[in-house]
């Protein structure tokens, strides 16, 4: 049996016990300043055999901060002893301290960064997850969503589990802490029959580093090598941060385990066609990694080839939307021979909790993040080039911005279908109220941004762009329901008819 060292967690920023305390100025998140955009998921880190194993997972989280900038998390194991440190916040103001990496000895680590799409931003639900099982202890952590997370977790509550956070990812833990298999990799396997959904997860014991993915590969997971030491990360990114070597993708359906004796690889699930997430490439990833053998920048680009090949009008420069509308950007311009301008200038340093206090200030909010570039685009027609639209609040300011610093025309482009679904594997979506393309058409749309003209990349068009003939409605390739309506696993915890438990209300608005 393992001891759990008592984490070193800032005492501002516990909840103490005193129920869900959100510690987030509810002005934080105004939906006319952040409610414009795909909310990241989350990314997680493991490392095994190295002796400074936190120090080597602090990079890794900080090479995957695009993932999730709520909170992190590392635990560590030191041979007797867990370690653990979870804050809220970023990476580089959690992990950069000598002393704090100090206090997470061993070679082997789990980590995690966070952007919460189940349970609120709170201390407790911030990962890795520990539990005290009866073989020893057992950190995990996850990216993606259980479509079965809330119904999974009434049952455990009914049948006496107490529940410490509001995260699915608790599930999981009392899922394998109730299995009455011997080995440890099969109560996990037993646990990881009973959940559906999406999910990557990496997870530590007193002997092994588990990494796991769901069976249709929708949240992604590979592994990598530094220097004979076995990783597993949400994305390339992350090995080459620390110069690590890219070995291969974790297979949908698969389970890995590091342990003494070497790899071990486990595929208990029926194999079934990949759906990994589109949005990957769309969106989540960063430019620089590989996902599924595709170089995301590459892709991006060629996003913005298609997009320029169906829809093309008259204008005089290309200026995509920084940062994520680039690749985009670039892809368009080199296929239309438009040239390429930096029309919009974005400030990198925001912070996400500024508080805008009377309605005239928030209205100016827009103008922190991004300004314009009045000698790029005054008395030019362009077109704006982004990767998607959600609610359309921030493309409406946009479109504004660029008037006002004199732009004759401008046109506006997403490299991304019309998004008309909600999500629920991990990607923070409204309801499809709260999506303009839901509820408007194309010239509502288009009159609400106020641009001169709008179109999004159509669905076949995105598919060609990923290198087929278009999307084959009886074997899509990606997970692409948010475009489409075509869920790929069951969404249990939707078809629910019982009202959630008071205590649960987070848990099963975002569920």
């Amino acid at each position: 049996m393992n001891e759990m060292q008592t984490p070193s967690d800032h005492t501002d920023q516990m909840d103490l016990d005193l129920g869900p305390i959100e510690l987030q100025d509810p002005l934080r998140y105004h939906p006319d300043l952040d409610g414009d955009t795909l909310r990241e998921e989350c990314g997680v880190f493991g490392i095994f055999g190295q002796p400074e194993a936190a120090a080597i997972t602090a990079l890794g989280l900080h090479a995957l901060q695009h993932r999730g900038q709520e909170a992190a998390g590392i635990v560590s194991f030191d041979g007797s002893r867990f370690h653990s440190e979870r804050r809220l916040g970023l990476v580089g103001d959690a992990f950069s301290r000598r002393e704090v990496i100090e206090r997470l000895p061993g070679n082997a680590a789990v980590g995690h960064v966070r952007y919460s799409t189940t349970g609120g931003t709170i201390l407790r639900n911030v990962q890795p997850l520990f539990a005290e099982l009866s073989a020893g202890g057992f950190a995990v952590g996850h990216n993606g969503n259980l479509t079965n997370g809330l119904t999974l977790r009434r049952e455990l509550v009914k049948g006496g589990a107490m529940m410490q956070s509001t995260t699915d990812t608790e599930v999981i833990l009392h899922l394998v802490a109730q299995s009455k298999r011997t080995r440890f990799i099969d109560r996990f396997i037993e646990a990881l029959r009973t959940i559906e959904g999406a999910y990557a997860l990496v997870a530590l014991t007193n002997k092994k580093l588990v990494g796991a993915r769901d069976p249709l590969g929708i949240r992604p997971l590979v592994l990598g090598d530094l220097d004979g030491c076995p990783i597993l990360t949400s994305e390339t990114c992350a090995l080459d941060m620390i110069g690590a070597k890219y070995v291969r993708d974790i297979e949908p359906g698969e389970i890995i385990v590091f342990d003494e004796a070497g790899a071990h690889s486990h595929k208990p699930f029926p194999p079934k066609p990949a759906r990994p997430c589109i949005f990957e490439y769309i969106y989540f990833a960063r430019p620089d990694s590989i996902v599924g053998g595709r170089s995301v920048y590459d892709v991006r680009k060629a996003f913005g080839a298609q997009l320029a090949r169906e829809s093309h009008p008259e204008v005089d420069v290309v200026v995509p939307v920084p940062d994520s509308g680039v690749p985009a950007a670039v892809g368009y311009s080199q296929y239309s021979g438009v040239p390429f301008e930096l029309g919009i200038i974005r400030n990198h340093y925001v912070g996400r909790t500024f508080i805008q206090p009377t309605q005239s200030v928030r209205e100016l909010g827009v103008r922190m993040k991004h300004s314009a570039n009045r000698a790029a685009i005054e008395g030019k027609r362009i077109i704006l080039i982004d990767d998607s639209l959600v609610r359309g609040t921030t493309s409406k300011k946009i479109v504004r911005m660029m008037r006002d610093a004199g732009a004759r025309e401008v046109h506006f482009r997403l490299a991304s279908p019309p998004i008309l679904y909600p999500d629920y594997y991990g990607i923070d979506l409204p309801d499809r109220g709260g999506l303009l393309a839901a509820t408007h058409s194309l010239e509502e749309m288009r009159d609400i941004i106020g641009a001169d003209s709008l179109a999004f990349l159509s669905i076949d068009g995105m598919y060609r762009a990923m290198g087929y003939e278009g999307r084959d409605p009886a074997n899509p390739r990606f997970a692409d329901h948010c475009f489409t309506g075509a869920y790929p696993t069951h969404l249990t915890d939707q078809s629910e008819t019982e009202a959630p438990p008071r205590q649960l209300s987070l848990l099963a608005e975002a569920s």
